[in-house]
């Protein structure tokens, strides 16, 4: 029995533009590779933002900044615009204010010296009574040697109440002459080089108050001559 033999049909290849060129089948290719079907690759994605137009609206902005600085540049130089009625006015108020101040002070100062003249004054009130009493006594009832001895405690009273405001005696005697502190008004010979240039006598003494001098003390210096 003789069987017949089936030709076989070759299987046709596809042209090359139907498959597809290498670049489609690379990997990173915009959209998927054909498979080998002849099909082209899908196109790359778009962003909906790119694909809708609906990106920002860049010089709408930048035309809104320059407007708004433009706007800011005019209220500052409307705020800074001289007026002389303003001016004048604020000139005004600040003198007023700086004259008042000045009769302020003025005011305190001479408040401030009248209660330190005033508690001066009070520590100074019992001597006071002392003179009064001793300028009304009967001479004749009264002896010189108490007349001397209230004067002494008088004089002590006074120098106590003044040395506690501040008042300091200077009595140079066997000092070193000081020209800042003493007046010479006279020199008298040493026989002695280490004496030269100090205080021997004290004609009136000299006073501080509160470290200023108030009065030198008048003095006699001694001299060596060589």
């Amino acid at each position: 029995m003789r069987h017949s033999k089936k030709k076989t049909e070759p299987t046709p290849v596809p042209e090359q533009g139907a498959m597809g060129s290498a670049d489609d089948f690379a990997p990173g290719a915009g959209g998927a590779a054909s498979q080998g079907d002849g099909q082209a690759a899908d196109p790359p994605f778009e962003s909906s933002t790119e694909a809708s137009g609906t990106g920002p609206a860049t010089g709408s902005v930048e035309s809104d900044d320059a407007t708004g600085v433009a706007e800011t540049s005019v209220a500052e130089t409307n705020r800074t615009r001289f007026d002389p009625a303003a001016e004048r006015d604020k000139y005004l108020r600040l003198a007023a204010e700086y004259d008042n101040y000045r009769k302020r002070s003025a005011k305190e100062r001479q408040d401030a010296g009248a209660r330190a003249q005033a508690d001066l004054v009070r520590q100074l009130i019992d001597a006071l009574d002392d003179v009064a009493r001793f300028a009304h006594v009967d001479p004749a009832a009264t002896d010189a040697g108490t007349i001397v001895q209230g004067v002494d405690m008088v004089e002590k009273k006074l120098l106590k109440a003044l040395g506690n405001a501040g008042l300091e005696v200077i009595n140079p005697v066997g000092e070193t002459f000081d020209p800042a502190l003493h007046e010479a008004v006279a020199t008298e010979p040493t026989s002695a080089k280490e004496d030269d240039h100090v205080v021997s006598r004290v004609y009136q003494p000299g006073y501080l108050f509160n470290s200023q001098l108030l009065r030198p003390a008048r003095v006699v210096v001694k001299q060596w001559n060589g």
